[in-house]
């Protein structure tokens, strides 16, 4: 197909609900598809559209669970001294601000005239914005939608009686804008505050929402802000394109999260996430989560062929569906049955590929259970149970172990916000509940603690992932933390997305004393997450790493310090 045919044909499918989006993953040499409407991601990842006319309905059954793209949502519900930052800021000390390096962010978009994202002379610290949600102007070099707005013609705007008519983007949620400012905010006394990196240059993507027909698939409520895995990934792509064409180091801060996938690291925005981090002077911060206390998390080791676990589900008034995953690593197999409240059965036929569905009479609820085989690197076994307008009360999913080898399998439940009601487990586990893309391996993954006396916070991702890695990697102020609102002024905001934004303008703090002052040109992800670790503040009574606190404390200043022993 034409590069010129291609772009506008994906430009029309990305907003159009009629087409499906697809995440195809070219690992094993895979010829690229050269009649699919798509958009390319890196060399190994392309993001296809298919029209929904001519497509099989959307099913495990149908379609890979790995190449349907997840729903994300933003992990939030005087923090820089407690991360060791202010001295680094200090002229005394190090006298860091950031300054030569970018700070990248994919979200809710930014309000760009907000004082704390311009200089002293009214000019914008922005770099450049892709508005993916913007059909109308010019996309970016080498993207087929939304509109590029590059720093000239922020400055433009800014100058301008009417900035919205020349840069008409805007941040409805506010969340992007809160992190961008607490990552590298402009330094406003009269507020009285500052960012952790107050001179650093942002890119930031507005991410455009989930389609219709995939709020659907997973049951997401239509007024809940949630954005496709596909999406994410091509605004991490254009970031890593800017600061490639800029020629500057990058840390990038990702607030959002999902619980969806086997918690291994992965899923394919994780996997990207690894690829970037890989990169010289290429740094991938990712929030925990703020799942450790919602229940959502059930596990079982230690069964043996023909037991049976029964996992208890409470589900609330009001909830329209919901879905649930059970993992299980290869070569064990699992069936299930499902005993409803008032007590009937349905027992799916087990095995590794199949889907049913059974209607309960007196609930008039439909489940379907799927059975596939997916991932690369652990070959879970996958069980889908998807719930159809559930009735209230206790639903017993009943795992039985048709070949087990350890016995041990997980179940998760979406998390906190994409449900339209309240859904959990009766005996749940608070461990490995890091959410994607927080176990990618390269990236810094960071939990969050309270500015005051650095205690956990009690909502904060645990881990560890499936596959044994440590994260998170550590903790970082994200209660009550102080920043940029809406409409120019300020506000406080809770949460682990925080945590990253924090722990994001550390990093920059450090590329720009590791790399621009002392040619560390080798650095990338995985050292400066060496580095944060090395540095953590960790308490003497408390054996680390730890599955809710990884290895302690961030302490920026530490971090440094410790490159000199």
């Amino acid at each position: 197909m034409a590069d010129e045919t291609n772009r506008a044909l994906y430009r029309t499918a990305i907003y159009s609900n009629d087409y499906y989006d697809f995440i195809i993953d070219y690992r094993g040499g895979y010829p690229r598809e050269d009649t699919a409407c798509f958009q390319k991601v890196s060399d190994r990842f392309d993001v296809v559209c298919y029209g929904r006319s001519a497509s099989p309905e959307m099913s495990l059954e149908t379609y890979p669970y790995a190449i349907i793209p997840k729903c994300y949502a933003p992990a939030d519900q005087t923090a820089l001294e407690t991360g060791g930052i202010l001295r680094l800021q200090n002229p005394a000390g190090l006298d860091l601000t950031g300054q030569g390096v970018l700070v990248g962010f994919l979200d809710t978009g930014i309000e760009y005239t907000h004082p704390a994202f311009r200089y002293a002379d009214g000019s914008t610290r922005i770099a450049a914005i892709w508005d993916q949600t913007a059909k109308n102007g010019e996309p970016p070099e080498g993207f087929s939608y939304g509109t590029f707005y590059g720093r000239k013609t922020i400055d433009a705007a800014l100058a301008s009686e009417n900035p919205a008519a020349l840069v008409p983007t805007v941040d409805e949620y506010g969340h992007g804008t809160f992190l961008a400012g607490v990552a590298c905010g402009s330094a406003d006394a009269a507020a009285d505050f500052t960012g952790a990196a107050p001179m650093a240059e942002l890119l930031v993507v507005k991410c455009k929402e989930a389609k219709p027909y995939l709020r659907e698939y997973y049951f997401v409520p239509e007024d809940v802000p949630c954005y496709q895995e596909n999406d994410l990934m091509l605004a991490l792509s254009w970031l890593l394109h800017m600061a490639d064409r800029l020629q500057k180091p990058l840390a990038v801060c990702i607030g959002m999260g999902t619980a969806m996938g086997n918690h291994a690291g992965e899923d394919a925005f994780s996997a990207f996430c690894d690829e970037v981090g890989r990169q010289r002077q290429r740094v991938v911060v990712t929030c925990a989560g703020n799942e450790a206390n919602a229940r959502h998390h059930y596990f079982r080791s230690g069964l043996a062929e023909n037991d049976t676990e029964a996992v208890e589900i409470f589900v609330g008034q009001g909830v329209t569906g919901f879905s649930m995953e059970c993992w299980a690593a290869v070569p064990e197999i699992y069936r299930v049955t499902i005993l409803s409240p008032t007590g009937e059965r349905f027992a799916a036929v087990g095995g590794m590929a199949g889907s049913q569905s059974h209607r309960f009479l007196f609930e008039q609820t439909t489940v379907t259970v799927e059975y596939v085989v997916s991932g690369f690197g652990l070959g879970s076994q996958l069980i889908c149970l998807r719930f159809f307008a559930p009735w209230p009360g206790i639903w017993t999913v009943e795992l039985t172990a048709a070949l087990a080898i350890e016995g041990a399998f997980h179940c998760w439940l979406p998390q906190t916000g994409l449900m339209s009601g309240e859904v959990f487990f009766l005996q749940p586990d608070p461990d490995t509940m890091i959410l994607s893309p927080g176990m990618s391996a390269s990236a810094v993954s960071a939990g969050a603690c309270h500015t005051a006396g650095g205690g956990i916070w009690a909502d904060s991702g645990r881990g560890y992932s499936v596959s044994g890695t440590v994260k998170p990697d550590v903790l970082a102020p994200g209660v009550n933390v102080y920043g940029p609102g809406l409409r120019g002024g300020y506000t406080v905001r809770t949460g682990t997305s925080v945590s990253a934004a924090l722990t994001a303008g550390g990093c920059a703090l450090i590329l720009q004393w590791a790399v621009l002052r002392q040619g560390m040109a080798w650095l990338n992800s995985t050292d400066l997450s060496n580095l944060l670790i090395r540095g953590a503040v960790r308490s003497a009574d408390r054996i680390y790493p730890n599955r809710a606190y990884g290895y302690g404390q961030l302490d920026v200043y530490g971090a440094l310090e410790a490159l000199r022993v």
